[in-house]
């Protein structure tokens, strides 16, 4: 079984910000966020490994496989290309929250956007409500 890499660590979240944000307009908005997604969930921004920025936490144990370990409960990391934000789990309230969001790029798990105004602020905290509620229900 694979070790988890992706582990939280006291890295200053503020440092890594301006470190690894690539431009003005991402630091601008990655400081948004970090206030948002605190105030909202009412968790401190903690570091999970070296770039993903996590707020809350839980232990999840897979159906599939052996593997189990710690994930943020709503997170996001300003990556190169776009900010993501990992505060989807695909449930249909998710699935009608997605029309209102704005602008973005879906991938698997997460939701990649290029700057914060091109998303809907209210809808994004709705879905991050709901990703809460369901990890809680899922994994207590």
């Amino acid at each position: 079984m694979s070790t988890i890499k992706t582990l939280q660590n006291e890295a200053d979240v503020q440092s890594f910000i301006n470190s690894f944000a690539d431009t003005e307009q991402k630091r601008k908005d990655s400081f948004e966020l970090l206030k948002i997604m605190s105030d909202y969930t009412g968790y401190e921004a903690k570091m999970w490994g070296p770039s993903i920025i996590g707020f809350g936490s839980y232990h999840y144990k897979s159906d599939r496989s052996k593997q189990e370990g710690d994930w943020p409960l709503v997170a996001f990391s300003p990556r190169k290309a776009a900010i993501s934000l990992y505060v989807y789990m695909g449930t249909p309230v998710q699935e009608q929250l997605l029309q209102d969001l704005g602008k973005f790029k879906m991938g698997k798990a997460c939701i990649y956007i290029k700057k914060l105004s091109d998303i809907n602020v209210e809808t994004l905290k709705k879905m991050m409500d709901e990703t809460i509620r369901m990890l809680q229900l899922k994994y207590g």
